[in-house]
C-alpha cells in the first residue's frame, strides 16, 4: 500500500505540462473572439442602420473573408518579425562570447548570483556552461533575453490558427442567416453564446473559474456591440 502511494505521489511530481509555447494558443483565442465580436458587431451596425437582409449578409461574408486574411497576415508579419528580431539578438550576443568572453562570463554569473547562488559557486558555474559555444550562446539567451532559441514560436502555425479561428468565430453569427433566417437578432444571441461558451473554454485551459471566463466576454461583447449598434443607429438616421 505505501509503495502504491509512493508511486502516485512519483506520478503527480513528474507529469508532463502542457505546451505554453508553441505560438497557437494565443492568435487561436484571439481570433475567434475577434472573429465572433467583430462580425456580430458588423451584422447589429448594419442591420441597426436600415440595412435589409441581403445587406446584412454581405456584410458578414465581407467582415469573414476580409477579417480572417487580415488577421492571418497581421499575426504572421508579428511572429516572423519577432524571430527575426530575436535571431538578430542571437547574432549579437554570440559576437560579444566571441570578442568580451570574460566579460560575458561574469555578466551570467553575476545572473545567477542575482538568483541566490553564492559568488564562487555562482563563477564557476558561468565559466564551466561558456566553456562550451554552442551551450553557451544558447545559455546566454536564454538568461539575458528570456527566450529560448530553440523553441520560438512559427509564424506559419500562428497565422493558420488565427485565419481558422477567426472564420470559425465569424462564421457563428453569419449562418443563421445563411441558412435563411431573417432577423440578425437570431445571429446575435449564436454569437453571445459563441463567446459565453469560448471565454469558459479558455478559462478552462488557463485554470480560471469558467463562469469568470464567459461573464468577461459576455460583458466585453455587450459594450462593444452597443457602440456599434448606436453608431449603426444614428447612421441610418442620418441617411434617411
Amino acid at each position: 500500500m505505501a509503495e502504491h502511494v509512493l508511486d502516485l505521489r512519483r506520478a503527480e511530481l513528474h507529469r508532463g505540462h502542457r505546451d505554453v509555447t508553441g505560438g497557437w494558443l494565443r492568435p487561436a483565442v484571439f481570433g475567434a473572439m475577434d472573429g465572433l465580436l467583430t462580425n456580430a458587431s458588423l451584422i447589429l451596425g448594419v442591420a441597426a442602420g436600415g440595412g435589409d437582409s441581403a445587406a446584412v449578409v454581405l456584410t458578414g461574408s465581407a467582415g469573414l473573408v476580409a477579417g480572417a486574411f487580415s488577421m492571418a497576415a497581421g499575426e504572421y508579419t508579428s511572429v516572423a518579425s519577432q524571430g527575426e528580431l530575436i535571431r538578430s539578438e542571437i547574432e549579437i550576443e554570440k559576437a560579444e562570447l566571441a570578442a568580451s568572453f570574460e566579460d560575458e562570463v561574469q555578466e551570467l554569473a553575476e545572473v545567477y548570483r542575482g538568483r541566490g547562488v553564492s559568488g564562487d559557486l555562482a563563477e564557476q558555474v558561468a565559466r564551466q556552461i561558456s566553456a562550451e559555444p554552442e551551450t553557451a550562446w544558447r545559455t546566454h539567451v536564454r538568461e539575458e533575453l528570456g527566450v529560448d532559441p530553440d523553441d520560438l514560436p512559427s509564424p506559419l502555425v500562428a497565422a493558420v490558427a488565427s485565419f481558422t479561428a477567426f472564420a470559425l468565430g465569424a462564421l457563428v453569427p453569419l449562418l443563421p442567416l445563411l441558412l435563411g433566417v431573417e432577423s440578425a437578432y437570431v445571429g446575435l444571441a449564436a454569437a453571445a453564446v459563441g463567446l459565453a461558451a469560448s471565454g469558459a473554454v479558455v478559462a478552462r485551459l488557463t485554470a480560471r473559474p469558467m463562469w469568470f471566463g464567459a461573464a468577461r466576454q459576455l460583458v466585453l461583447a455587450v459594450v462593444a456591440a452597443g457602440v456599434t449598434f448606436g453608431v449603426g443607429h444614428l447612421a441610418g438616421v442620418g441617411l434617411t
